[in-house]
């Protein structure tokens, strides 16, 4: 028996370069954030948000990771203390305002430059 094809997520890649220092360095910046994307782009979060802060050994490693389940999937993000940039995604099976995502990201993060792609799976 043939299955219906159907879409399966949508999935927001963002590169943001020129970022606020202060606002990737800082865990209480970073929880602000994902708790506030997750109202704007109605997503339920599933448990807490992980934000280790790790590669301290080498300093273009160095930085927070964010890993926040929410009920249709994750958002994840990495973020580099030295080059200011940030690297997040956005992927659910619920589709979402990806429009609004980025531009609530980039203004958040004040960042100068935004690369993106949205997929649908």
């Amino acid at each position: 028996m043939k299955e219906k094809k159907s879409t399966f997520g949508y999935e927001l890649i963002m590169d943001l370069s020129g970022c606020e220092g202060k606002i990737i360095t800082s865990k209480k910046k970073l929880q602000e954030y994902i708790d506030r994307l997750c109202k704007l782009i109605k997503m339920e979060k599933y448990g807490k948000t992980l934000l280790p802060y790790f590669g301290e050994k080498q300093a273009f490693t160095k930085g927070y990771s964010l890993v926040q389940l929410i009920e249709t999937s994750s958002i994840t993000g990495h973020f580099s203390d030295i080059w200011h940039t940030a690297y997040i995604n956005i992927f659910s099976c619920q589709k979402y305002d990806h429009v609004k995502a980025k531009q609530f990201t980039k203004d958040f993060f004040k960042a100068k430059r935004l690369k993106t792609r949205f997929i649908i799976r």
